[in-house]
């Protein structure tokens, strides 16, 4: 840890007295400065902070990026967050030595100070709160667990979350520097968490838990390891296989794991396949969605400028000639959700998901499982038993051509405006079928009565009609009635 207890005590005094907290800056600021702060824009944040009253000392020096005197700064800091590194010498006066930054306003994270004036970033940079963290905090199943795992915890932001719904947490690094910052991130928060420091899974050898977690450093490269934060020293996306295949041996029954990865899109391959070769022999049900895709040259000078590294033209050049040699015509960046239920058959779903979700990503995985426990549940008799509704919300939308006796409807779409937003193209039946889904006739009973309507044999109609249904329930188009 970077300080003693009595200097965590002290420095969370000073943070919560002053109000340094996510809602005590945006009050400080105001709406306009706070979103112009967002924007890397502090313009007007410096103006309405000139007074320079404990408040506004921290945010000029923490959030601005600011130098400020060292008595001002003396004024606001403990003596031994002073003499800890939180602040260092610029000129006459003292500026950010470690990113403090308040997360809520309970919390408040510890890392290192983001990149400044284009300077490359030390091998053992630990990040703060970034995108790809947010994204994983936002994904993850929050439900009560016993215990859970954070494998690659860096700085602690999925730690601080996962403390408050397990008993006991564990979080692993390889950095030692990334676990004292860690230790003082969840010090400062008022948590404490199991740190074992080693190379991913090594430190929990043996062990299961009921939920992990990872942001791992998932960067596609040749596997040369520059920035602990990002790169895995294994070649391609070796390291997300790595977790894929020894998942199960990390989950109690019932547990859960999920994890950012990154994944090759091979000339000559589908991705698709690429992944479900990592799951293949697990017996864990598994959502693989894939949110973005980059082509090499946006993903190599993503991730140069990321460790504010862009400058060098041999790295990016050997980094693409790499990628040509192993025919990568694009990087795909998703989320992989796992789930141990001890299935004999488990269900795998591997597939682009790149619209807005409503509400969180975490939220429309749990519903996920949850229609998976549903369908599996429900046999052939089980499914045309159930009664079914339209979820609401879901639209309708056509596309016609105008012919010699009007309109013709050329392909019919439905569409959620709410969870996880699906688009499905459906034929006739299966609208007719939906359209009368109002949750009070069995299944069977409508199909009873379509198959009639259409002369056509009624288990001819159940056999195409059945896995149709399963997919709909799937997607959250028709929600079973319980």
């Amino acid at each position: 840890m970077l300080l003693s207890d009595d200097g965590v005590q002290q420095l969370r005094e000073a943070l919560t007295r002053t109000g340094y907290t996510s809602s005590g800056i945006a009050d400080r600021l105001g709406p306009d400065a706070t979103a112009a702060v967002g924007r890397n824009d502090f313009r007007a944040a410096l103006r309405v902070t000139e007074d320079r009253d404990p408040l506004a000392t921290l945010i000029r020096l923490f959030v601005c990026g600011q130098t400020e005197s060292e008595q001002d700064v003396a004024r606001v800091l403990p003596p031994e967050a002073l003499r800890a590194g939180f602040v260092e010498k610029d000129g006459d006066g003292l500026r950010q030595g470690i990113d403090l930054e308040p997360y809520g306003d309970d919390y408040w994270i510890v890392a290192d100070v983001p990149a400044r004036l284009g300077r490359p970033l030390p091998a053992d940079h630990v990040l703060g709160v970034g995108g790809a963290s947010t994204t994983l905090a936002a994904a993850t199943m929050r439900r009560r667990v016993g215990t859970a795992l954070d494998l690659g915890t860096g700085c602690g932001i999925q730690s601080l979350h996962l403390h408050e719904h397990a008993e006991h947490v564990t979080a692993t690094d390889l950095s030692e520097r990334a676990l004292r910052f860690a230790a003082t991130t969840a010090a400062l928060s008022g948590q404490s968490w199991e740190l074992l420091r080693g190379d991913m899974l090594e430190p929990v050898k043996g062990r299961r838990f009921d939920l992990v977690v990872s942001n791992p450093p998932f960067v596609v490269g040749p596997g040369v390891a520059t920035h602990t934060y990002r790169d895995s020293g294994r070649p391609g996306d070796a390291i997300c296989r790595e977790l894929a295949e020894k998942a199960p041996s990390l989950l109690n029954e019932g547990g859960t794991m999920q994890f950012l990865a990154n994944w090759e899109h091979i000339a000559g391959e589908e991705w698709e396949d690429r992944v479900a070769g990592w799951l293949a022999g697990t017996g864990l049900d598994a959502w693989v969605i894939q949110r973005e895709v980059a082509d090499p040259v946006a993903y190599v000078d993503l991730w140069l400028a990321d460790a504010s590294d862009g400058g060098d033209p041999h790295r990016k050049a050997a980094w693409l000639d790499w990628f040509d040699a192993q025919r990568i015509e694009a990087v795909g960046f998703g989320l992989i959700s796992l789930r141990h239920t001890g299935a004999a058959v488990p269900a795998v779903r591997i597939e682009d998901l790149r619209q807005q979700v409503e509400g969180t990503l975490g939220e429309r995985v749990r519903e996920w499982f949850g229609r998976q426990d549903w369908l599996r549940d429900h046999d052939r008799a089980g499914l045309l038993a159930a009664r079914y509704r339209l979820a609401e919300g879901t639209q309708l939308l056509q596309e016609a051509t105008m012919g010699d006796e009007g309109w013709l409807v050329d392909r019919q779409v439905l569409r959620l405006t709410q969870g996880a937003r699906w688009s499905e193209e459906v034929d006739p039946l299966v609208l007719a079928l939906v359209s009368g889904a109002d949750g009070r006739v069995p299944l069977r009973e409508q199909l009873s009565v379509l198959a009639l309507a259409h002369e056509a044999p009624e288990e001819d109609l159940v056999d195409a009609v059945l896995p149709l249904i399963g997919h709909l329930v799937e997607r959250g188009i028709v929600v079973p009635e319980s």
